[in-house]
């Protein structure tokens, strides 16, 4: 590899490496010998260890004074120690290692640090650790805390928190190492990520008793894992001691403990969160403000996060690219995608650039409110001005044509991304495949899934799964089944919607039966492959079109028992079986108000909530007993009351 251009200071003399190159050498036992004379180290040529080719010319490493331990062209050798470390190069890193060791050299505990960070850059911190562990006997230097918390930290950084733990134990037990407060942090922050959280809590109660006393980053950490454990009354109370012990909270500390109040939606104690902020004199910065309009989006309260956006440019504080991502996909989420629309417009006036990920959401919004001319308009207005789409941008588009039963369009862009170069992923055939079905031309859709499998895109369960709903949907189960064998065949693991598309698939064909042992092989399947309430729709549909009406309510027992919810779509099938088969015809109103109380006695409010709407909407008026347990279970009694306070005074006053 060659050198060229490098300069290293040593002293006051300034020594220019001149181009060279590397080649490949090896040492001769005698380069091993630890007991060459010190006076005799300037001497050591071709002739003292024939085996070497050096990297660079010898005479740079002659050319400077001694002084004190160190040698002549030590400074060269801890200047390339830093470049190769800098770059990478951990070949030439460990060639100038084998030289300084045949020269004796001095090594130093922070060139070591300083490889130890490359390794940590490039992933290796299994070569990091084997490093340390030789520093002492191999290299006679002895390691500090220093070393043994930049070890520490490359662990951390590369994810391997178990790992960094057991490093952890391992050199305070065996080398008697007295750890600071980085090394508590860092340790402190490993358990959180692992979820051990009281460990966490325990070895930060300790650190004082170790002469550590705990810094911002130490709090910040643990109430970090605090918030992300759901524990965040006692990250608020952390942030009361913080400040009794006199440590001064940041920013960050405050945005940490805001982030866990949105994630829990309480918008309103987030709010007086930063006003206490405010107080201690700690200024909101871009992350605050975006973290709450993050969660005002995420509640629903759009106006109020495009009000924030006022406040926070009124306050000097910048929004970027994070903050109109946020606001624009809330507005999508809400079914407002013209909004959206109209302010990345603003924002783009305004010299701000959009990435693809808030084009890609403005357009499948768009898309899916079924304003596929507005979306082809901001399409082409997006082409006009110069962005290139991507593969996500492209599949996008294909799918939201799909949606509008546009396949063959869809079909034009897939070609138009190919010739571009772009290589289409299996989203974009899936979409194409699935609007294919869904428009009925099955042939179509079969052709494209011909052409993906030519393309050697990768197939995935969700193609398959698209597939084979496709088939069954048209009633070619045997076809659909030799697709699900082929899938079994390449190791791929059915999820939910495979799983519920063959069930479906059976139940049309009325083998009813069929489906029933699909439907039991799924629990013995992992999480994704568990059934969802879809699942137990098509199997309520397929045993109430066959007057298996018993049947059906011992599916219904045994769903509610796994813990899923009826939903709306369920309770219409139970409302048209008990009005159509029975004898004499029953409305249903009693078999929905015993389901909602069996939903209040387990403590499901949501599901309980949703059948108490739907017998509404038809009409049924719960019975009074139902409408109170409801009630109780959903709403906070101190609200209950509050609110009929508020009748009795509207009505009396």
């Amino acid at each position: 590899m060659p050198i060229t251009g490098f300069i290293s200071k040593n002293l006051n003399t300034r020594l220019f490496i001149i181009s060279s190159k590397l080649v490949n050498y090896s040492f001769c036992s005698s380069c091993w010998v630890s007991n060459i004379p010190a006076q005799n180290l300037s001497q050591i040529d071709d002739e003292t260890c024939s085996d070497i080719e050096s990297p660079i010319n010898n005479d740079i490493f002659n050319s400077s004074k001694k002084m004190g331990s160190y040698q002549l062209g030590d400074s060269t050798f801890y200047s390339l120690i830093d470049t190769y470390a800098n770059s990478g190069d951990f070949k030439s890193l460990e060639r100038v290692f084998d030289r300084m060791k045949c020269e004796c050299r001095v090594f130093r505990e922070k060139d070591f640090i300083l490889v130890f960070k490359a390794y940590g850059k490039a992933f290796l911190h299994e070569k990091a650790i084997d490093l340390f562990n030789r520093m002492d006997d191999e290299f006679n230097c002895k390691p500090t805390i220093r070393s043994f918390n930049s070890i520490l930290n490359v662990i951390v950084q590369v994810g391997q928190f178990e790992k960094a733990l057991n490093f952890y134990e391992s050199v305070v037990e065996c080398w008697n190492m007295m750890p600071n407060v980085l090394t508590f942090n860092l340790v402190i922050k490993a358990l959180c990520k692992l979820g051990k959280v009281d460990n966490a809590i325990e070895l930060f109660r300790e650190m004082p008793v170790q002469q550590c006393v705990p810094d911002g980053f130490t709090y910040n950490t643990l109430m970090d894992g605090l918030c992300k454990n759901g524990r965040i009354e006692e990250a608020i109370l952390l942030l009361d001691e913080m400040h009794i012990e006199g440590c001064s909270p940041t920013p960050m500390t405050f945005n940490v403990l805001i982030n866990g109040l949105c994630k829990k939606g309480n918008m309103s104690r987030a709010a007086k969160l930063v006003d206490n902020m405010l107080l201690k004199g700690c200024m909101p910065n871009e992350v605050t403000y975006n973290t709450l309009i993050h969660g005002l989006c995420s509640v629903g309260k759009l106006d109020k996060a495009l009000s924030l956006l006022n406040h926070m440019v009124s306050n000097k504080c910048l929004p970027n690219g994070v903050t109109f991502g946020t606001l624009v996909n809330g507005l999508v989420k809400q079914g407002r995608a013209v909004d959206g629309a109209a302010l990345l417009i603003s924002i783009e006036e305004r010299g701000f650039r959009a990435n693809e990920y808030v084009y890609s959401s403005l357009l499948s919004g768009l898309f899916k409110e079924g304003r596929a001319e507005e979306a082809m308009r901001f399409w082409k207005d997006m082409i006009g001005k110069g962005f290139c789409p991507n593969v996500i941008l492209y599949s996008v588009l294909v799918d939201g044509l799909c949606r509008v039963q546009r396949p063959n369009d869809a079909k034009e862009i897939l070609s138009e991304m190919i010739h571009l170069g772009l290589t289409p992923n299996a989203f974009t055939y899936s979409s194409l495949i699935k609007g294919f079905f869904k428009s009925g031309n099955s042939q179509e859709a079969i052709l494209t899934w011909k052409e993906m499998e030519a393309s050697n895109c990768f197939l995935n369960v969700v193609c398959y799964s698209v597939l084979i709903n496709g088939l069954c949907e048209e009633g070619k189960l045997k076809e659909a089944m030799a697709v699900w064998r082929k899938m079994l065949g390449r190791g791929l693991k059915p999820d939910v919607v495979a799983y519920s598309s063959l069930i479906n698939g059976f139940c049309k064909a009325g083998l009813v039966e069929q489906g029933l042992r699909v439907f039991n092989e799924m629990f013995f399947q992992g999480v994704d492959s568990q059934p969802d309430v879809v699942t137990y729709n098509i199997l309520f549909t397929g045993l109430c079109n066959g007057n298996r009406l018993s049947r059906a309510i011992d599916l219904l027992n045994g769903m509610l028992d796994h813990g899923c919810d009826p939903d709306l779509y369920t309770c219409d099938i139970f409302l048209r079986i008990l009005r159509e088969k029975m004898d004499p015809p029953q409305d249903g109103k009693e078999f929905l108000d015993e389901l909602i109380l069996r939903l209040c006695k387990w403590q499901r409010g949501l599901g309980a909530s949703n059948i108490l709407q739907f017998m509404l909407q038809k009409f049924l008026p719960p019975e009074a007993s139902t409408w109170r347990e409801v009630l109780q279970l959903c709403c906070k009694q101190r609200k209950i009351v509050a609110a009929l306070e508020k009748c009795w005074s509207d009505l009396f006053h």
